[in-house]
């Protein structure tokens, strides 16, 4: 048969060789071209590879459409021949009115988790590609991120101790459709991915708009992929201010020498020790409040006056030209204590 050639079985090799260092890998399949294109290639290069992991299939079932569970058990058939082990997932209970497809991709994600530590996959691999991550990319930008979003998704990840790889983010979907078609493998298409209520719809259509004046998908990824790089030295120069400078959680440093850092890296050092103090990721402090910190708190060490703020549970407080990160302390209550009678 003939196949598109950039699918080729020495790029499929290529594109797959990272799965080689793990036993197991749960392979996230929805019945899509993206997801029936990445099980059909990673049974074709298992055959090949010389270490490859054992595969595992598995199709969240949302349960937003009617047609979901057919979807699903068509996916179980097409694993069962290609000798796939296959479970499906189905996202029970009440369904959120609002934030949707937010909520159904940390639901997803939540099921592909517990499956495959159930199965002892440490790896969940995705089938992502170029067009994946130049929405993603436009969707930040849009949104105003910082370089570390704009870097959109990354070819691995962690989460919560299991690798999320994403070997295809670097393949057009057409080549995908183009793969499916050449090798007979049915597919299903979303109808959600045409509903404009949803943003992804939106900047689906943007994108084509864009592509028209020269910004395609490809482009859009080259700007992820180099924003990738500036934040990779970014943290890198980060984590070396952090030490020189021993700004954390509880800790105080000197304003002077903080602040002599570039602003950038004044900015992710506040973001870490915030975060730090709430338990969370730096990039859930808020952008626009940490910015806004950070001109507050250079105008009043130039003032030579004391400053004091509350951001995301923290308390950044200014005082002869000592700047301390500690948790804000508790709020005095308003109400007013009961008569005895």
């Amino acid at each position: 048969m003939n196949r598109e050639p950039g699918l080729a079985a020495p790029t499929i090799d290529a594109l797959l060789a990272p799965l080689c260092e793990f036993d197991v890998a749960l392979l996230a399949v929805s019945g899509g071209p993206d997801s029936t294109a990445l099980l059909a290639m990673a049974v074709e290069w298992a055959r090949r590879a010389a270490k490859a992991p054992r595969l595992a299939a598995a199709t969240v079932d949302h349960g937003l459409r009617n047609e979901s569970a057919d979807e699903a058990a068509a996916v179980g058939a097409l694993c069962a021949r290609l000798g796939v082990p296959h479970r499906v997932l189905v996202w029970s209970g009440d369904k959120p009115k609002t934030r949707i497809q937010e909520r159904a991709r940390a639901a997803r994600y939540a099921l592909l988790g517990a499956h495959a530590s159930e199965i002892g996959a440490k790896a969940i691999v995705t089938a992502h590609h170029l067009d994946d991550q130049a929405e993603t990319a436009l969707f930040r930008l849009l949104r105003g991120s910082g370089v570390g979003g704009l870097r959109a998704m990354a070819a691995s990840a962690d989460r919560d101790g299991v690798a999320l790889l994403r070997p295809l983010l670097g393949v057009a979907k057409r080549e995908l459709v183009a793969y499916c078609d050449a090798h007979a493998l049915a597919y299903v298409r979303d109808p959600a991915n045409e509903d404009p209520r949803y943003a992804r719809t939106r900047m689906r259509k943007l994108a084509e708009g864009l592509a028209a004046e020269g910004l395609d998908a490809a482009a859009l990824a080259r700007l992820a992929r180099r924003a990738g790089q500036i934040e990779d030295a970014l943290a890198r120069q980060t984590h070396a201010a952090a030490l020189r400078l021993g700004l954390g959680a509880g800790s105080s440093c000197d304003a002077g020498a903080l602040l002599a850092e570039p602003t950038e890296i004044v900015q992710r050092l506040l973001a870490a020790a915030i975060a730090d103090i709430g338990g969370r990721a730096p990039s859930r402090v808020g952008l626009g409040k940490v910015e806004a910190l950070t001109q507050q708190l250079a105008r009043a060490y130039a003032a030579g006056a004391p400053f004091s703020a509350n951001v995301a549970g923290a308390r950044v407080r200014l005082a002869r030209g000592a700047l301390r990160v500690a948790p804000e302390p508790p709020r005095r209550s308003t109400a007013q204590p009961r008569a005895r009678g």
